[in-house]
Order: structure tokens, then sequence, then C-alpha cells
């Protein structure tokens, strides 16, 4: 844009995936004003999702696409007045999402003295912090952020073991099958401790011969029945004594931890 600085033009551009609106873009609103600058339908200036998203079907119906917010109304001395303009007469239906809209965007207080700003959406302040920028470009590439990825770091085990968990819970872990599919070559991609089937995560982790003994004795050790899962993420989500406390429970995922940093040092049994 044209009020942009250069070093922020250049850090957009990287965020957009083929030239196209990219993850910093969905995190940019608009701090309104006279309502000069940001689009009705189009940008995000009332809540948190533009009202193109949150109302498709009067979108589709609208005259008003592609309009500024200071041209969906009038001002009548001091006060705002929206003028939404459609394209045929609505059902009665529509009429009531209609309805829904106007209630829903007199939330904004237009303010004729004052310009339109961008703000940047994940801080109240709106201003961009090197944190929430960071989290931005992560969720973008992780996905929607898990609270089960913030669990590993409260468990009671030795750091080198959590970090090796945290890099399990991810499939970060470079399994022969892995490393395979990488271009690495490797004399047998078969599991280093059962030699009987290909070396995946799930397979290493959960599904080996040794691994299932294991996760078997641990349970036998105080006397209870435990049904295996086999996606990792679930399986420790459920490594969980139901009669014990908090705090034991985070030195029973320790268990959990010490396991898997075992089997990660495939071999060493």
């Amino acid at each position: 844009m044209k009020y942009q600085s250069w070093w922020w033009r250049d850090l957009s551009k990287v965020c957009r995936e083929g030239g196209g609106f990219g993850c910093f873009q969905e995190e940019l609103g608009w701090k309104l004003g006279s309502g000069d600058k940001a689009r009705f339908w189009e940008d995000v200036w009332v809540g948190n999702i533009n009202l193109k998203t949150l109302y498709p079907r009067l979108f589709s119906l609208s005259l008003n696409q592609g309009q500024k917010v200071e041209e969906v109304g009038v001002w009548e001395e001091s006060v705002w007045w929206w003028s939404l303009r459609w394209r045929h007469v609505r059902f009665e239906w529509e009429s009531m999402m209609e309805a829904d809209l106007v209630m829903y965007i007199s939330r904004a207080i237009m303010n004729r003295e004052e310009k339109d700003r961008r703000v940047w959406g994940s801080e109240v302040s709106g201003v961009l912090s090197v944190y929430s920028a960071y989290e931005c470009l992560a969720k973008h590439v992780r996905g929607p952020h898990h609270d089960l990825f913030k669990f590993p770091w409260k468990v009671k085990a030795l750091p080198n073991m959590m970090i090796t968990t945290w890099r399990v819970l991810l499939g970060r872990m470079p399994t022969t099958l892995c490393l395979s599919r990488r271009g690495v070559t490797m004399n047998t991609i078969l599991c280093a401790l059962c030699q009987a089937k290909d070396e995946s995560y799930q397979h290493l982790f959960l599904q080996c011969k040794y691994a299932q003994w294991i996760w078997s004795v641990c349970f036998k050790w105080i006397g209870i029945l435990f049904v295996q899962h086999n996606v990792l993420k679930t399986h420790f989500e459920n490594f969980h004594l139901i009669q014990a406390s908090s705090n034991q429970n985070l030195v029973w995922k320790g268990v959990w931890a010490a396991i898997v940093s075992v089997f990660g040092r495939k071999g060493t049994l």
C-alpha cells in the first residue's frame, strides 16, 4: 500500500503464497475513523472477521461491494446512518439477516474527524510485536495451535527427555523410513529393534513388539489395563491415571517421556 514502509512491504510479499493473500494480511485489520480507507465488505473493521465471510449471502446481493465504509452511509448532523443497497428486494429470511448485519456493524464507532488506520489484530494494542508475528508464522506453518504442545514442558522429566518428547509429538524424529523419504541413502528401512517392519513413527514407538511389551509392563506395575492407541498424540494424552492427582500424573507422563526417549535412541536396548 502507498503508506507502508519499504520493510513492511517486503515482509508482506514474503508472507503471500504465490502473490496472493498471505498469513500476515489475515492478521491485519482497521481501526475505524471516518471509514475513508477500510472496505465495507472485504476488510476487517468490526469484530475479527470481514463481513464478506460472515454474511456471504448478503455479500452476493450487495451493490456496495468494493466500497469504503464511508460510502455505505451518510452523516446527518452528528449521527451516522447506514445505507445498504441491494440488487433486488430481499426474501423475508434475507431481511432478517440484514437486520442482524445492521445490528452487528452498529457496534463500530464512526469518527468523522479521524482517518482509518491499520492495526495488527493479534495484539490488543493493535501494534505488531515480535512474539505475535512469530505466532502468526508458526500457526501458518503448523496449523492451529494445540495445547498438547505446551503440556510436555510441565512434565516431571529431564530436559533432554522432554525435548525428545516434543520432537516425537511433532513428528520430527529421524526414523529410517523418514530419512529414506527425504533422500538419505539407508542400508535398510526396517525397524532397528525388531527388524520386522518399516521404521515409521507409529511402528517404532507404538507397534513394535518391544514397544508394546514395554508399555504393557508399565501398566502391570500399577495393576491396570490400558488400551493401546495407534496415534502418538492420543497415546500421550491418554497416558493418564484417573485416580492420581495432577502432580502425580505429571510424574506418570514423565515415564512416557523416558520410554520414548529410549526408543528414540533405537538400538540401545
